[in-house]
């Protein structure tokens, strides 16, 4: 979530919209997918500095290219960015890229799916937004799916690695939660400039890391290196930018539709492309993990029905 710029009021969805929104769901639910392939090549720590360097590269390309104005960089402005670039971009992309080592990528995709109910009470707490009851009813069923989708593997802490990558994975989720709840409280700045500058501090403190651990990585032209050089330019500098678009024209209501698609993409594409197992849990706590979604966000879902 980035703050946006409000010059006009949202419009019904055009065609366009609906595509802009179908194709979204598909880079963001394939995202997982990339990841578990470029793991197969290089060391989570890699992956994920490669994702946020060149992600940064491209976004600050892209602004300049469209003349977006940076910010004056205040004291206020500078901490703003430093903490939600590391809570939106290199721990999340790390507790991500790690936990994947150890659990599918449909499990990524579908603990990602929580993330909007993770939102609502940090919301309640530390912003403008009450949990209403009916929000406080979605959070709870969703909160109950993401137990289901951990599973019994949290009782097995130390008998394997699997139980880690889940928790990190969920650790992801809430990490992109508070980072989205201090998005919202920070100063005014344009959306596709906050995402670049977020994408540099991420490199600040990720390429060092990458570095020390796992040394000077080597591309190489296989699969997981394509699979690096997709995860910086798809889920970033093209996803961002139709983000913007959309919002600018359809609305935030809209955009939200986007929760429901990221999960399903995960689970499709995970079980048709790389063979993973799907237990029947996965699509219990997905059910209940949208269905908490959809209690949590029934007035912006109505209201988008109703235009």
């Amino acid at each position: 979530m980035q703050p946006m710029d409000r010059r006009t009021a949202p419009s019904a969805p055009t065609a366009t919209n609906w595509a802009s929104i179908g194709l979204l769901g598909v880079i963001w639910g394939g995202t997982f997918m990339v990841v578990a392939v470029a793991l197969r090549g290089y060391g989570p720590l890699t992956v994920s500095a490669a994702r946020v360097t060149l992600g940064a590269a491209a976004l600050l390309g892209l602004a300049v290219l469209l003349r977006r104005p940076f910010p004056v960089m205040t004291r206020r402005m500078a901490k703003y960015l430093v903490i939600i670039g590391v809570l939106n971009t290199a721990l999340p992309f790390t507790l991500l890229s790690w936990g994947q080592q150890y659990v599918p990528s449909a499990f990524a995709g579908i603990s990602m799916a929580a993330l909007p109910l993770f939102v609502l009470p940090l919301a309640h707490v530390f912003s403008d937004e009450p949990l209403s009851l009916r929000r406080l009813l979605g959070v709870t069923l969703g909160f109950a799916g993401a137990v289901v989708l951990v599973g019994p593997g949290i009782l097995a802490i130390g008998e394997g690695m699997e139980p880690l990558g889940q928790i990190a994975c969920v650790a992801a989720a809430i990490s992109y939660a508070v980072a989205s709840i201090m998005t919202r409280r920070a100063p005014p700045i344009d959306s596709i400039v906050f995402a670049a500058l977020t994408l540099v501090v991420g490199t600040a403190f990720l390429l060092p890391g990458m570095l020390i651990v796992e040394g000077v990585p080597r591309f190489t032209a296989t699969l997981p290196g394509f699979a690096i050089i997709g995860l910086g330019l798809l889920p970033t500098a093209l996803a961002a930018l139709l983000r913007v678009m959309v919002i600018r024209s359809a609305g935030s209501v809209f955009m939200t539709l986007v929760n429901y698609q990221v999960p399903l993409w995960a689970m499709l594409l995970g079980a048709v492309l790389l063979d993973e197992d799907l237990p029947l849990r996965f699509f219990v706590a997905l059910a209940m993990i949208l269905a908490g979604l959809a209690v949590s966000q029934w007035n912006s879902l109505k209201r988008l029905l109703l235009r």
